[in-house]
Order: C-alpha cells, then structure tokens, then sequence
C-alpha cells in the first residue's frame, strides 16, 4: 500500500473546508443557474456541463480562487494590507448585487466560524475593512488549518462546483447519478484551471462572464424561485 502525499490531518481539514456541510449557506444560491434553467436555456446533462466548465475557464470563479490565493500569500507573510486590497478588489469586481451579497453572507458566516474555533484570528479579520468575501475567509481557514495553498485552490473549485451541480440536480432536475458523473467528468477541468491560477499575473485577472451576471440581474424577476441568486 502506498503512503500518503498529503499530510493526514490537513487532508481531513480540507475536506471539512470544502464540505457542504460547512455552515455557510452555500446550497440556497444559484448564481444565475435557476434563470437559465427556468428560462430553458440549459435543460441537459450536456448543456449543464458545458456551462460550468465555461465557468471554469472563464467565469468569476476563477478569479475568487485567484484572489483567495493571494489572501493566502498575503497572510503567509503578515501583509493584512493586502489582505484587504484584494477583498475590496472582489468587491469591484461582482457585477450585481446578488452575487456581492452571497459572497459576502458566505464570508460572514465563516468568518464567524473561524472566530469561535480560533480567536487568535482576530488581527485578520479586523485588517479587512469592508464586508469579508467568501474567497477571503477561505484563505483565512486555509492558513489558518495549515492547508497547502494549492490543495486549498483545488477544494474551492471543487467546493463551487459541487454546489452549483447540487443545484442543478434539483432545478432541471437531474439524478443523483448524473450529478456524480457530472463532477468526476469535470475533474480534468478543474485540475488544469487549478494548476492554470498560479501562473496569473495580476493584469490577467479578467473574467468574461456576461451572461451569467445577465441570469443573475433577472433572477428577481422569477415567478417563483427556490435559490436566492
């Protein structure tokens, strides 16, 4: 039997990280998918997975995985200025305000985690001046839990993943099965977006993700909705 690359105990506490049961409020929101789907524009397996693997490539997603590992880097080396460059840098950067809002209620709710595990993360958190995004606090867990940067980058994706294909599987609806498969056929996707973000310099940090951010601005205006984004 081989040995284990990963240290046990930072493997478990990426798990718990990345877990749905991590007390975030991550499966009442959608991102945009409850609009596509009612409006049909995504009603398949295969129209579902295209979706998220452009998301992927190209979506906003990538750059919160990109900012989360520069939260990282910053608190490696003590730079809470930095720390809250970035978090005010995402706030910029969602394009409505529901997506603003689930990324900061995300963030609250594991800032507030973390501080009731671990009050020595106090200074962290005071250095962020507005509303802590999700991406942030992840960061903060990471370090914090002794996580290795890159496995932490990975279980983000595959924590967003994870959530959005749930959500998927109860709007079109999908079967548990096909929801399984979904993921394992987006793990190339997401290994190589993943071993992609390091390479990011920060003017690189572009997302093309207008239809999306449409689905979201329209997600009000639903008839009935289940998701609250």
């Amino acid at each position: 039997m081989g040995t284990m690359a990963t240290d046990p105990q930072a493997l478990l506490r990426l798990l718990q990280l990345a877990s749905p049961a991590l007390p975030v409020g991550a499966f009442s929101y959608s991102e945009g998918l409850e609009t596509l789907i009612q409006r049909q524009v995504l009603q398949t397996p295969d129209q579902i997975y295209h979706w998220l693997e452009q998301e992927l490539c190209y979506g906003a997603v990538r750059l919160e995985a990109a900012v989360m590992l520069r939260g990282y880097q910053a608190l490696q080396v003590h730079q809470l200025e930095r720390l809250d460059y970035w978090n005010a840098w995402l706030s910029a950067l969602r394009e409505t305000a529901e997506l603003r809002q689930q990324s900061w209620q995300m963030g609250r709710a594991l800032v507030r985690t973390l501080e009731a595990l671990h009050p020595d993360i106090a200074p962290w958190v005071t250095a962020v001046a507005g509303p802590c995004h999700f991406a942030i606090a992840f960061a903060m867990a990471a370090v914090r839990w002794q996580i290795d940067a890159e496995d932490a980058m990975l279980g983000y994706l595959q924590s967003w993943a994870s959530n959005l294909v749930n959500a998927a599987i109860r709007l079109v609806p999908l079967g548990q099965t096909v929801g399984q498969r979904l993921l394992l056929d987006l793990s190339p996707t997401l290994a190589q977006v993943a071993a992609a973000i390091p390479t990011l310099a920060d003017d690189q940090l572009v997302v093309s993700g207008w239809g999306p951010s449409l689905a979201s601005m329209t997600h009000e205006t639903l008839y009935s909705r289940l998701f609250r984004s």
